[in-house]
């Protein structure tokens, strides 16, 4: 989403959620990206269902928190400006102050402005990472990125790879 405004995330955030709700709700539906803001902005509490944005209120779960096992916790924000945890003496303070926030505000778990958000009973999250590789220190983006797997019903089957006649060849 865009990372300077917040009403074109607002904006872009009811487009997306008008086409997943238009989606049988019997369809599990991930939503993943860089949404350039954290959860408990407004474009974060409408996805997240906690907030109401033009009379439309969201039903996206989050999961990051869902997860059964989460790897990396401590990286609490997902931006790092291609500096990993090599972050400047201000930074480290911004850090520093945000986690002490966030020991008084248990609502916001993380600084996250990385999300995978899901919809649907059938997908349960059991393990979510925020990756932080690097090689020799040198990082393939300015944000961590957010890893999950998900346990899928015994329901759920691989679509079949479609078969070539010899007509077609």
């Amino acid at each position: 989403m865009d990372e300077f405004s917040p009403r074109a995330r607002r904006r872009s955030a009811l487009l997306t959620w008008q086409h997943i709700a238009s989606l049988p709700p019997s369809l599990p539906v991930v939503y993943c990206g860089g949404f350039n803001t954290q959860k408990e902005s407004t474009t974060g509490r409408f996805l997240l269902g906690r907030s109401r944005e033009h009379g439309v209120v969201g039903d996206m779960r989050d999961a990051w928190p869902s997860a059964r096992v989460r790897r990396n916790a401590s990286l609490i924000w997902t931006y790092h400006g291609f500096k990993g945890d090599k972050q400047g003496a201000l930074e480290f303070l911004k850090l520093i102050f945000r986690a002490f926030c966030l020991c008084w505000d248990r609502q916001t778990q993380d600084l996250h402005v990385d999300w995978i958000l899901f919809r649907g009973r059938s997908l349960i999250p059991v393990l979510s990472e925020v990756v932080n590789d690097n090689v020799d220190g040198s990082y393939p983006s300015s944000h961590y990125p957010i890893f999950a797997e998900f346990l899928l019903p015994r329901t759920v089957r691989p679509l079949e790879p479609p078969t070539h006649t010899q007509e077609e060849e």
